[in-house]
């Protein structure tokens, strides 16, 4: 019955879509839901009622849960006001990974804290069958002198050539500030984003659901990652931008034989156990202390890969496309 919906956008309501898609069928299902804060959408604006609005998000979240494979994970996407309400909802039916905090700062609120940071919930259908894979992401660099900004001492013989495994605080990720690279939606996420959870969660090949799809992310990022794909939106204009966009992309986010995640032509994410694989294609000094200063950089061999796979395309120098 799942084989009808695979690879496409579907426009409808989720909750009654998500009911003719059998249980344990999807190996991932990420949500980005209305925030329930008055934004207009092209068809509609989410402002339900406060206890109108929990209720709709504990039925989705349960057909999520419901249509997970129990390998699978459950990720939403929100501001931690509604989060704290989701958990409490996914506490019934699933079991809690992480809160992983990604580090997206707005204005000051004026009375509050400034907010700076948007939540995803991780949970785990069922935890010990839970796949997951630690994932990797680049040093972080003084702009000017190239050196590393963290002071690793006396350790600096153990380091990682490509970077330090990913923690559940996000600060490398940012949001897209500029309208000009905005699609005609109020909230998106970057597409590299969206390649992170990806890449830790599941294997080529594996089902990506997202049941508020917007204008494409989860859907591109799972497309460019070799993943298969289920998208829902209950908007129309929203699903023909999405299926347009979809036609532009290719299942080509690799080095070698290894998917990983790019932004604005850098490898930003790679899966630790991709790592053997990987070096063959990158310059790495003899004395691992250089990297203190010297940063690994893609090889002819890696540089050549890329381009024979047509990696170096408009889409990774725009930071239009890296929008939901």
């Amino acid at each position: 019955m799942i084989d009808k919906y695979i690879n496409q956008i579907i426009q409808g309501d989720c909750l009654e879509l998500m009911k003719n898609i059998p249980d344990s069928s999807v190996d991932i299902t990420f949500a980005d839901p209305p925030f329930n804060l008055g934004k207009k959408y092209n068809g509609y604006r989410d402002n339900k009622e406060f206890h109108a609005y929990l209720d709709w998000c504990r039925r989705w979240i349960y057909e999520m849960v419901r249509i997970t494979k129990p390998t699978g994970s459950i990720f939403v996407h929100n501001i931690p006001k509604w989060l704290t309400y989701y958990a409490s909802f996914l506490n019934e039916v699933a079991y809690f990974k992480h809160w992983i905090a990604w580090d997206a700062p707005t204005a000051p609120m004026g009375k509050s804290l400034q907010p700076a940071h948007y939540g995803i919930l991780y949970y785990a259908k069922e935890l010990k069958e839970t796949k997951f894979y630690e994932i990797r992401y680049p040093h972080k660099r003084c702009r000017n002198c190239n050196y590393l900004l963290k002071d690793y001492g006396g350790k600096k013989a153990g380091l990682h050539p490509f970077g330090p495994l990913v923690s559940d605080v996000w600060t490398d990720i940012h949001r897209i500030k500029h309208n000009k690279y905005r699609d005609e939606h109020p909230c998106q996420l970057p597409i590299h984003l969206l390649e992170r959870i990806i890449l830790m969660s599941t294997d080529e090949n594996d089902i990506v659901l997202d049941p508020f799809v917007g204008t494409g992310t989860t859907v591109i990022a799972a497309k460019r990652l070799g993943r298969r794909f289920i998208g829902i939106d209950i908007d129309d204009k929203y699903v023909h931008i999405t299926k347009d966009k979809l036609l532009k992309e290719s299942s080509n986010s690799k080095i070698g034989d290894i998917w990983v995640s790019f932004y604005l032509d850098e490898i930003i994410t790679i899966r630790d156990i991709d790592w053997e694989k990987l070096v063959p294609y990158f310059l790495i000094p003899e004395n691992i202390k250089d990297i203190d200063f010297k940063k690994i950089k893609l090889n002819k061999q890696g540089r050549l890969v890329k381009y024979e796979k047509n990696m170096v395309l408009p889409m990774f120098n725009q930071e239009a496309t890296n929008s939901r």
